[in-house]
């Protein structure tokens, strides 16, 4: 029986392109005919690129990319997830951030494959520094604008809280699986569409004033901030990738908690009310206790049931510790010149 394709609607996806790969990617998926070989484009791309985590060109075209894959942008069809010619693309580009991440990203040495030692060494790894933290600048210092800022970068994430993570759980099985599966439902509030998290976030935003929809502010965010979307994005769509994930959930669970209450904290300072700090100190327990499941019950037996994916797991972590630094770093810079993080002068 022959397929019957739905048409693409041939509407330009509503973001600005970054350059070549992004604006022939975003027109093939928009359903135009005048695309460039945006797979040729992407080789150059990365060929040429100094820093794949932070080409703003090619860190767009792989987010449009994965927005195909979760459905998060209406004007992609459905049948082109699976194209031909947009999955070489998406390998070009994955493989380009993947060997950026192993080759610029310090991965401790594996532990054991035990779960008490894969727990103690994700807590290791991922114990607070004593240095400036966005997350006290938020609870002492942040302006009103800048907390505006502060949700905008976080918005193409956390709108979508939970999803990169979930393509994990088919490709686990046993005790692993049971503790994913603990954890995202809560992160998809118990069965409560108002409690899912990112319905939370959404809710939030809106209280700040701010535009809820998925995408709203894409062009105003730097390429470092869709690399942290897409390399839990590619962790997670990748069944050989696995501990990657499995890690990055790890390491993004452990230190979730105190900086929740410290955003809480600052938001109340600047007279929010529930509707935005909500949100935030749902985490602070869920996390203090999500953080130990998913070093133990996730990790660490993931690690003792498949001492293989053990270094996978460390590296996932790390990534997720190297890259959301980056990202806040490139935040308090921005800030402490006086400047907006965002690239674009949106108006918030």
């Amino acid at each position: 029986m022959a397929l019957t394709a739905v048409a693409p609607s041939a509407v330009r996806l509503p973001f600005a392109d970054r350059g070549p790969v992004s604006d022939a990617v975003m027109r093939h998926l928009s359903g135009l005919t005048d695309f460039a070989d945006h797979t040729e484009l992407a080789r150059h791309a990365v060929a040429r690129t100094p820093d794949a985590c932070r080409d703003e060109d090619t860190a767009l075209a792989l987010f449009a990319l994965y927005a195909s894959s979760y459905g998060s942008i209406g004007q992609v069809a459905a049948d082109l997830e699976w194209d031909a010619r947009l999955i070489a693309t998406r390998q070009v580009l994955e493989e380009s951030l993947e060997n950026a991440l192993r080759a610029t990203v310090p991965v401790p040495e594996a532990p054991a494959a035990d779960k008490d030692a894969v727990s103690r060494a994700l807590f290791t790894l991922t114990k607070p520094s004593p240095g400036p933290s966005l997350s006290r600048h938020l609870a002492k210092r942040a302006t009103v604008e800048q907390a505006k800022e502060f949700f905008v970068q976080r918005s193409v994430y956390t709108l979508r809280e939970a999803d990169p993570h979930s393509w994990a759980i088919p490709r686990l099985h046993g005790r692993a699986k049971a503790a994913l599966v603990e954890i995202q439902a809560d992160e998809y509030g118990g069965g409560r569409a108002d409690h899912m998290h990112s319905a939370m976030f959404a809710a939030a935003m809106r209280g700040m004033g701010l535009d809820d929809s998925y995408g709203a502010y894409v062009d105003a965010v730097p390429a470092l901030t869709l690399t942290s979307h897409n390399m839990m994005s590619m962790f997670g769509i990748n069944r050989r990738l696995v501990g990657a994930i499995v890690g990055h959930l790890a390491a993004f669970e452990m230190t979730s908690s105190i900086p929740s209450r410290m955003y809480a904290d600052g938001l109340r300072r600047l007279g929010f009310g529930t509707d935005v700090t909500d949100y935030f100190d749902v985490h602070v327990e869920a996390d203090a206790v999500h953080e130990q499941i998913a070093g133990r019950d996730l990790a660490g037996a993931l690690a003792e049931d498949r001492p293989e994916v053990l270094s996978d797991i460390m590296f996932g972590a790390a990534a997720c510790m190297a890259v959301d630094g980056w990202v806040d770093e490139h935040i308090m810079e921005a800030w402490s010149r006086g400047d907006s993080s965002l690239r674009t002068g949106v108006r918030l």
